[in-house]
């Protein structure tokens, strides 16, 4: 009996370390093991790190059948640090393979927020077609610490490796912590155009022909506003190209752009209405003009977890109304409808205290869309995995509690509800994050959170009088993990 149980323990421990070893080869090869992203808190159709900290989407750019997703990583840690920029790429905003890293930390310091974009005419000299990534060396984290700057690197192998200009910085510090960059191609005035934070809520444009070398030439305020400018086209109802400004919040403000002046025509708006939405940034060179948006959902807690924080689901954006009433709507991309593997449908349901509406679902990945017709009742309660979404009517407000509270979105007031008969609402719930959309999108709200104990995954409850539930329709999605992280 000894002798097998010591052959046992040697070919169990040859066992463990082959695997071990291969993990770990896998790892360097960027191929994911698929229990990698099983654990307990890893979010199924969210973007994570495969391990450690991460932060801010950056550079996202599509090229050549390819969404490439650049993030701010600490690929030391799962806390906040030094930064590099991490690296995915994707055929569908869903499956996400991890890359090598494109950007590390260097003698100018960490590489903090930026952008990219497609070079499709070789304006800096690298090559048709070349990627260009633009980013702020963050000098406090250099040794020794230097000014803050901006910094270009370039690809020309769709993405695969990448070098930095051997002339940076290709802008200089020129005050505070200037940061950010978000740079965008302007048509008429053949010029790339660059969106810069500068502090407070201060922001500027500059202006290039090279992609190298840049001038100031306006100063924009948004008020309530920090950090992570995006700025780009878009057109509105009537089929006009209006120019969206927006900060790190969620604020922003439409208006004209003729390649000189920026001119907002729209009060300071906000399109995230969440606690954890935050530091938005859309992709370059989409098809068919697509405007798609993604945010770090800033603030969740992943107990024990080998990754910390995660980035929201991609929506697509659309402008309403022209004019002084502009608005943005964001709703979930087409895409997300292929994780789609079981369907639950309810023409109508009343709801009233005691009799709730329990969904028919054992699964946790869920997008959810139905009707609500409050009645007289002074509230209505999604329980999801025994989570609250709470929507107070005598307030007209909707709030979620968060799992962690984030410095930067605490202090975001409740999402208004619309003055409407029946309310549209979608819910898409991932392990470990609650994304609302209200009214077809006019209203989005991100919420991180996690589950408590629960019975049912979903339930709907009205406690003080009956309500109508009208068009519910719960779809179980698919896990984007399954196969590894491609």
């Amino acid at each position: 009996m000894g002798d097998k149980s010591q052959c046992w323990g040697f070919t169990a421990l040859l066992w463990f370390q082959k695997r071990a070893f291969l993990c770990e080869r896998h790892r360097d090869k960027g191929i994911a093991m698929v229990d990698e992203y099983a654990e307990l808190h890893r979010p199924q159709f969210h973007f994570t790190a495969r391990r450690n900290w991460i932060n801010d989407p950056n550079g996202l750019v599509f090229h050549e059948g390819l969404w490439h997703l650049f993030f701010q990583h600490n690929d030391e840690a799962p806390t906040w640090g030094r930064m590099w920029w991490g690296h995915a790429v994707s055929r569908d905003l869903f499956h996400w393979k991890q890359v090598e890293n494109a950007l590390y930390p260097d003698h100018m310091g960490s590489m903090f927020s930026g952008s990219a974009v497609v070079d499709h005419e070789n304006t800096a000299g690298f090559g048709v077609g070349a990627l260009l990534l633009f980013y702020t060396a963050f000098g406090e984290h250099a040794e020794p610490a230097c000014p803050t700057s901006q910094c270009l690197a370039y690809s020309t192998d769709n993405g695969k490796q990448w070098k930095k200009y051997k002339e940076n910085p290709i802008i200089g510090w020129m005050e505070a912590d200037n940061r950010d960059p978000k740079v965008v191609w302007h048509e008429s005035s053949r010029r790339w155009i660059m969106a810069l934070y500068l502090e407070d809520e201060r922001y500027c444009l500059l202006s290039s022909s090279d992609a190298k070398t840049w001038t100031r030439f306006q100063e924009i305020t948004l008020e309530g506003e920090s950090e992570c400018p995006d700025f780009f086209p878009i057109v509105d109802d009537v089929g006009a190209e209006r120019w969206v400004f927006a900060g790190a919040g969620g604020s922003y403000r439409v208006g004209s752009f003729d390649g000189e002046t920026f001119v907002p025509e729209t009060p300071v708006l906000r399109y995230e209405h969440g606690r954890n939405g935050y530091a938005a940034q859309t992709w370059s060179n989409a098809p068919d003009n697509r405007q798609i948006q993604i945010s770090w959902m800033a603030g969740g807690r992943y107990p024990e977890m080998p990754f910390n924080q995660q980035l929201s689901l991609p929506v697509q954006l659309s402008l309403v109304g022209s004019g002084k009433s502009a608005r943005l709507k964001r709703w979930p991309v087409g895409e997300l409808d292929l994780l789609r593997i079981r369907t639950v449908s309810v023409a109508r349901q009343t709801i009233s205290k005691g009799q709730p509406m329990i969904a028919e679902t054992d699964g946790i990945l869920l997008d959810v869309s139905f009707k609500v017709f409050r009645q007289s009742a002074k509230g209505f309660y999604v329980v999801a995995r025994g989570h609250p979404i709470v929507f107070d009517w005598d307030e007209m407000t909707l709030s979620v509690e968060t799992s962690g509270k984030s410095k930067m979105t605490e202090d975001r007031p409740f999402a208004k509800l619309p003055e409407t008969d029946g309310l549209g609402v979608r819910l898409i719930i991932d392990r470990t994050s609650i994304e609302v959309f209200l009214d077809g999108g006019s209203i989005s709200a991100s919420f991180c959170f996690l589950p408590d104990g629960y019975i049912h995954p979903l339930v709907l409850h009205s406690y003080s009088s009956e309500q109508i539930i009208e068009d519910f329709k719960l779809h179980e999605l698919a896990s984007t993990w399954k196969d590894g992280d491609e």
